[in-house]
């Protein structure tokens, strides 16, 4: 499985000449051609840009042709309409537009516009981005690094292809990491083998970092309440904030899943199309549900780990024993009291359901058509993918 994986160097010294090679290429791309040997453009576009160098003008060719294709892909049967600003990211293509500096610097050297003409010039990166790329992709060759622009500084993006084998066990002999992602708690994961026996639980959160996003979402509704709007920094800094305990949190699941040698993690299918309704903090906590999971996809597969997902109704609420629905307890919600009196964390019986629900679909999909008919007249609940507990899957083992 290829695999491709990218990290931003942050340029220390913001040179203006920066500034203008983004300009500039910007503006480039919105005139979509220029004059070669066999083709005259329309525009004037080799007077307009004097001396750009090729392989930009390749770039900003392409960029061009993804933007009209995108236009009328998006506005089909209508009348399209191009745009007038373009956010295309130019890419210095080695040894003629980037050059890397000495072994163990932090400096490279790129070709920038400085208002009349196209110089090299020396950048210095960031020593801690630098260390971290000498020390987990040393040997791997990056790709040509692409100039991007993020909360008002400048970075060097590079991109690592690799190459992996994602485990090929069967569900009958591979090992699983079942994940429910709650509000109350961040995630919670249990290892579960196909017998149904549990080999490890874990409860991940991270008070600290909720509390301080509860914090600056308290303050933009005290700033709304009294001022009627506004509030764009600190919705910025809310979401930095609940990206960075995205991050914590994948790396924690995969971490948890390394350990005990897990095959697949198992996540609840959530499906987000369209627009999400409600109070910001609730997309805000959707949001971060669908990037740990995004997340959790790409570190899973650059260890080997395969990823799958089942059918997310009902998980928590029905009880993992079998006793039906649940009744969550009104002061915690994360504790829930089941039908038969028992009282249990509702996340954790939940994550019994999500891993019983893998192990039962890949199951009975591998069966013949007759050994699949007699195991539902004896556990009927199998049927119904929906409302599969994990006691249906241990009543599913000992019927076999």
């Amino acid at each position: 499985m290829h695999i491709s994986s990218s990290y931003g160097v942050e340029i220390r010294k913001q040179d203006v000449c920066i500034r203008k090679t983004m300009d500039i290429y910007r503006q480039a791309v919105l005139y979509l051609v220029h004059t070669t040997k066999d083709n005259t453009a329309r525009y004037d576009f080799d007077q307009r840009f004097p001396k750009m160098p090729s392989y930009l003008r390749r770039s900003a060719i392409q960029e061009a042709l993804g933007l009209i294709s995108s236009c009328h892909s998006r506005q089909r049967g209508g009348k399209v309409r191009l745009p007038e600003k373009v956010h295309a990211m130019p890419v210095f293509y080695r040894k003629v537009m980037y050059e890397e500096g000495e072994p163990g610097s932090d400096t490279a050297k790129i070709k920038l516009y400085d208002g009349h003409d196209w110089i090299f010039r020396e950048i210095r990166l960031k020593h801690t981005d630098m260390e971290y790329l000498r020390r987990r992709w040393s040997g791997e060759k990056a790709s040509a690094p692409t100039l991007e622009k993020r909360h008002k500084k400048y970075f060097l993006r590079f991109t690592f292809s690799e190459e992996v084998r994602l485990t090929e066990k069967p569900a009958d002999r591979c090992r699983i990491c079942s994940i429910d992602l709650g509000i109350n708690t961040d995630a919670v994961c249990t290892i579960m083998d196909p017998d149904g026996t549990i080999l490890a639980r874990s409860f991940i959160n991270f008070p600290g970092d909720k509390d301080r996003i509860g914090h600056v979402l308290g303050r933009i509704r005290r700033h709304q309440r009294i001022h009627g709007g506004g509030c764009r920094g600190l919705w910025q800094y809310a979401v930095r904030l609940n990206e960075e305990l995205s991050i914590k949190t994948a790396m924690q699941i995969v971490q948890f899943a390394k350990e005990h040698h897990a095959d697949v993690l198992v996540f609840e299918f959530l499906e987000m199309k369209g627009r999400i309704r409600g109070s910001r903090k609730m997309r805000l906590h959707i949001w971060r549900k669908r990037d740990v999971q995004k997340r959790c996809e790409h570190m899973a597969h650059r260890n080997g780990i395969r990823v799958s997902r089942v059918c997310a109704w009902q998980t928590s609420r029905l009880a993992y024993d079998g006793s039906g629905e649940v009744v969550r307890d009104p002061d915690n919600h994360s504790l829930c009291t089941f039908a038969n009196g028992k009282q249990y964390n509702c996340d954790l019986s939940a994550s019994y359901n999500i891993g019983a629900r893998y192990y039962i679909r890949e199951q009975i999909k591998t069966m013949p058509e007759t050994v699949r008919s007699s195991l539902e007249a004896k556990v009927p609940a199998v049927m119904r993918r929906s409302s599969c507990v994990y006691a249906d899957l241990l009543q599913m083992r000992r019927a076999s």
